[in-house]
């Protein structure tokens, strides 16, 4: 099968087969996600980033049973909450945080609804660093596909990664993509962000050209948000806090896909994750894939979808029940960061890891989007 044929059967895949499917299976039967609300302090400024951090795109972490387990205090949660504001001048701001409860509820910080470490099926040998066994991406190639819904809301960022359109205006990466835990990477001090723009929109007849690569448009970012999770923590702990906003000096007209807090894997259409990306190995090209949850945790989401460096920072999304809507609808998840060594019962267990959105993070990523508390509440 060639390239073409393989994208034109994924896109029948996500198009026709899946919605027939999607009817036959019932709304899943859980009570609603309260998303608490965050209440920003005063900006405090901070002194001019340095710039001076390497880039690193192929994010590895380890982790054991203690660290998988370990259970957040609230003051410890409320301080990770905190997030650095970088500008286009390299000015930085730090804002604190308080999470405000309806009448005394603290779910949202021991949320009850957190699954539990579960293994679903046995680990599959490692056959290539990211790839497990056959390789199962798929690039997306053509106007009809590039420019489709939900594959143009991947944009590539300048420094070598992924992101996701979540409004007109923002874009979710991942925080290593524009910080290395201590200082902002080089290319942060004039980052960009990328829209994929297909050969026959610039003016060429992309049918008489074969293999011919899409071309990018760049649009310089204002405004960058880290959260104070990420910074200055052991990577073990921060990579719970992989993910970064990126505020575009003006909007786009493309559209986004909205935030979804990630429900238990059960609860997902299929039990299934899906994202695209613009992986290292592939240049020029977009990459989808998208595969079972394997394990997950209250703040990651482990599984084996194939995935190589630049895809850190790709929009995780699933077929989520919107009440509101009473039916199926993609939303993003999470932020896909990296991989990851688990060293539970005594084994080493190989995973590609996301970060799972839950409603502390909801509230704080949509306070960052609105810049108010009152669109801040899952939909």
């Amino acid at each position: 099968m060639t390239p073409r044929e393989t994208t034109i059967s994924t896109h029948l895949l996500l198009h026709y087969l899946l919605p027939f499917t999607l009817c036959l299976l019932q709304p899943p039967h859980h009570q609603p996600v309260h998303v608490p609300t965050l209440v920003p302090h005063a900006p405090t400024p901070l002194t001019r980033s340095r710039f001076s951090a390497e880039a690193q795109l192929d994010f590895t972490t380890r982790c054991n049973s203690s660290c998988f387990h370990r259970a957040e205090q609230e003051e410890q949660m409320t301080d990770k909450l905190a997030f650095e504001t970088l500008y286009a001048d390299g000015f930085r701001t730090l804002t604190t945080v308080e999470v405000e409860e309806d009448d005394g509820d603290d779910d949202a910080l021991h949320p009850t609804h957190a699954p539990a470490w579960r293994r679903r099926r046995r680990l599959r040998r490692r056959m290539k660093r990211q790839i497990y066994g056959a390789d199962g991406r798929f690039n997306i190639q053509g106007d009809d596909f590039l420019m489709d819904y939900p594959f143009s809301t991947a944009v590539r960022i300048s420094t070598g990664c992924t992101g996701v359109l979540v409004s007109q205006q923002h874009v979710l990466t991942a925080a290593h993509c524009v910080h290395d835990g201590k200082d902002y990477v080089h290319g942060a001090r004039k980052l960009r962000v990328g829209f994929l723009i297909p050969p026959s929109v610039n003016g060429t007849k992309a049918g008489l050209i074969p293999n011919k690569k899409p071309l990018v448009r760049w649009v310089r970012v204002k405004r960058t948000r880290v959260p104070k999770g990420w910074i200055q923590g052991p990577q073990e702990v921060s990579m719970d806090f992989d993910y970064a906003l990126l505020e575009l000096r003006w909007p786009h007209r493309r559209p986004f896909m909205r935030l979804s807090v990630a429900p238990s894997s059960d609860d997902l259409a299929g039990n299934r994750i899906h994202f695209s990306g613009f992986d290292s190995d592939r240049p020029g090209e977009l990459v989808y894939r998208f595969c079972p949850v394997e394990e997950e945790s209250s703040d990651l989401i482990y599984q084996h979808c194939d995935a190589r460096p630049g895809a850190s920072g790709s929009g995780v999304y699933g077929r989520v029940w919107d009440v509101g809507l009473e039916r199926w609808e993609r939303k993003v998840i999470g932020i896909f960061s990296g991989h990851q060594w688990l060293e539970i019962d005594g084994e080493n267990r190989d995973y590609n890891v996301a970060v799972r959105i839950t409603p502390l993070k909801f509230a704080q990523i949509c306070y960052w989007v609105h810049g108010n508390r009152l669109d801040c509440r899952q939909d």
